[in-house]
């Protein structure tokens, strides 16, 4: 029996590395797209080659807000399950290119969801959502609270949203969104404020009179492990029963203690260290986000099981092995 096949649309980001290297250990085939190839040449991507799996993906060029070239894609592979994990990530960006962001996000999200209506595709597609379309939570965001989107960035990932369960309830397109609260793993982009915490926190290791400039520390967020949560994704998109889905571990942590885990594993103070700079503040910060994990627990039995300390300790670990 031939191997079932998996397109991953942005396969280069740390949610698109992990979820290929799952996906290879399970004999998926796995096909990439990734704005990170250059146009005419294929060039290494540093998170598959981090995992050991740069010669087990077979990457392909294609503008995926091409629809010709999206069809053309699918045409071709024809794979079993499609994940768009494709996007501009950084919040903090969306606000400098509005028309970047919308365009990564709502672009892709409709060309992706009209091609496979149109050639009758009828595989499973896993698109990933973003807790951000929720704005503050004063309490557990479940699927079905308000959206409040306060950044280019949420109201793009709302508009995928309410299109992909468009096109599920009105097409019947197996197509669901997983609602992402923050996730880490070594493979975060430096421009994360976790990943910038723990590489100057290891500056101050070395240099005690460093100083870490931040912004606020009483935001709130709910962080999980990204290893983790790639598992969410297939066990979503794999269900009969399609639903849109948060996943998150459903607890809430101030950065302010984030800051001080990280700073108490490497045997700092870190008050000694750091400076609340209000330069680095935003206007339109989300405060508190954090979601209910109870309907992926009772639909489909997954939950989060990595601790926050967990996460810190092998955070800090890889860092300081990719020191030597």
């Amino acid at each position: 029996m031939a191997n079932k096949r998996s397109l991953i649309l942005g396969c280069s980001g740390q949610d698109g590395a992990l979820l290929s290297l799952s996906l290879l250990k399970q004999n998926y085939d796995v096909i990439g797209t990734s704005r990170k190839l250059k146009t005419n040449k294929l060039q290494k991507i540093t998170n598959h080659s981090i995992l050991g799996i740069d010669k087990d993906i077979r990457l392909v060029n294609c503008d995926i807000t091409n629809s010709d070239e999206i069809s053309n894609l699918i045409e071709k592979y024809k794979p079993n399950e499609i994940y768009n994990l494709a996007a501009q990530s950084s919040v903090g960006k969306s606000y400098e290119y509005p028309q970047e962001t919308i365009k990564s996000i709502v672009d892709v999200t409709i060309n992706l969801l009209e091609v496979c209506r149109e050639i009758n595709y009828n595989g499973n597609l896993f698109f990933a959502g973003s807790s951000e379309v929720f704005g503050n939570t004063k309490r557990k965001a479940n699927i079905n609270k308000k959206q409040r989107p306060v950044s280019p960035y949420g109201i793009a990932k709302q508009t995928s949203f309410n299109l992909v369960k468009l096109y599920r309830n009105l097409h019947n397109l197996k197509c669901v969104t997983g609602v992402l609260f923050n996730h880490e793993s070594p493979l975060r982009s430096e421009k994360f404020v976790t990943q910038k915490i723990i590489t100057e926190a290891l500056l101050c290791r070395k240099n005690k009179s460093h100083k870490l400039r931040i912004g606020n520390i009483n935001i709130a967020r709910d962080w999980g492990w990204a290893e983790e949560f790639v598992e969410g994704f297939q066990v979503m998109n794999r269900t009969k029963n399609l639903k849109d889905q948060i996943i998150c571990t459903g607890k809430s942590t101030k950065l302010k203690t984030f800051i001080k885990i990280v700073f108490k594993k490497l045997n700092l103070n870190w008050r000694n260290h750091i400076f609340v700079d209000s330069e680095f503040f935003r206007k339109d910060e989300i405060k508190q986000s954090y979601g209910d994990p109870k309907q992926m627990k009772n639909d489909l039995d997954w939950k989060a099981k990595v601790e926050l300390e967990t996460i810190i300790e092998r955070l800090i670990e890889f860092k300081l092995n990719s020191q030597k």
